[in-house]
């Protein structure tokens, strides 16, 4: 399932980014979506997942109340709504698609390019 990522770009601490992830297959209601990020210097880490019909979400503890997701499966599109961001919420940050219901970065099968979400303080 290719990914093609948007969004992202620099703000200052405090502000909102949406990320947003589209898929070019109708398959792409069958799969969970995930959202991860990864720091210089660090591992890739978790941010957010969402199952297929969207009804199920989850979210870091580093993340949780201030991230968003959501998916519209008729565009084929997942999103990833940042609000009251900090500095240490700078990263590179991917989308996934997985058949499980997983958080685990090894499990997801297709990744997004990546796009970069800098936060300045």
């Amino acid at each position: 399932v290719p990914l093609v990522q948007a969004g992202g770009g620099s703000v200052q601490a405090g502000g909102s980014l949406r990320l947003s992830c589209a898929a070019s297959e109708r398959t792409f209601s069958s799969y969970g979506m995930g959202w991860f990020r990864q720091a210089p210097g660090k591992e890739r880490e978790f941010v957010a997942r969402i199952s297929r019909s969207g009804g199920v979400t989850v979210y870091a503890d580093s993340v949780k109340g201030r991230f968003t997701i959501s998916r519209d499966n008729a565009k084929n599109t997942v999103y990833l709504q940042m609000n009251s961001l900090k500095p240490e919420d700078t990263a590179v940050y991917y989308c996934a698609a997985t058949a499980l219901a997983t958080v685990r970065a090894t499990q997801y099968d297709y990744w997004g390019q990546g796009t970069q979400v800098t936060v300045s303080s």
